[in-house]
C-alpha cells in the first residue's frame, strides 16, 4: 500500500498553534525537531486525509486538518487497525503504537467533530521514531 505526505506541521508548545512546514527532521526516539512533544511514546502522530474528510462531511463542515493537532497528514494510507506496523514517511521509520483518541478540542474546532472523529481510527494514530529522517510533503508513505 503507498501513499504520500500531504501536510506537515510542527507544534512550538503544549496547547500552542500548529506551524504548516513543507519539511521537519525527524529524530530517533526523540520527534520532529522543533516540536513539543518529544521522546515519549507519542513521538508523532499523524491523521489520513480520507479519515479525516469523512469526519468532517459527518459534521456537514469542511474543518481545517491543522485544528486536529495532528503532526502529518498522509493521503492513500489507511491507518485503522494498524498498531505495532510500519510506517515508511520519506527516509523516517515509524512504529505506529495506537489510536490517537480526539479530546475537547475536536468539539471546540467543530460541533460534533469529536464524536465523528471517534470511530474507526478516523482521529489518527501515534507513534515512536524508529529511523530519523527528512520527511517532506510529496514524500512517498509506505505501511510495511
Amino acid at each position: 500500500m503507498n501513499g504520500e505526505v500531504i501536510s506537515i506541521w510542527i507544534k512550538r508548545s503544549h496547547g500552542g498553534v500548529m506551524d504548516a512546514v513543507r519539511e521537519a527532521d525527524a529524530v530517533a526516539g526523540r520527534g520532529l525537531a522543533g516540536n513539543a512533544d518529544q521522546g515519549r511514546s507519542r513521538q508523532v502522530t499523524i491523521i489520513d486525509e480520507a479519515a479525516w474528510r469523512e469526519a468532517c462531511a459527518e459534521t456537514g463542515v469542511d474543518v481545517d486538518p491543522s485544528r486536529r493537532r495532528a503532526n502529518l497528514m498522509v493521503r492513500g494510507i489507511a491507518l485503522a487497525e494498524t498498531r505495532g506496523k510500519l510506517l515508511r514517511l520519506g527516509a523516517c521509520l515509524i512504529r505506529i503504537l495506537g489510536e490517537t483518541r480526539p479530546c475537547e478540542q475536536m468539539e471546540d474546532a467543530q460541533a460534533g467533530l469529536r464524536h465523528a472523529l471517534g470511530s474507526g481510527w478516523r482521529a489518527g494514530v501515534f507513534g515512536e521514531i524508529v529511523e530519523g529522517g527528512s520527511i517532506r510533503v510529496g514524500d512517498p508513505v509506505e505501511l510495511l
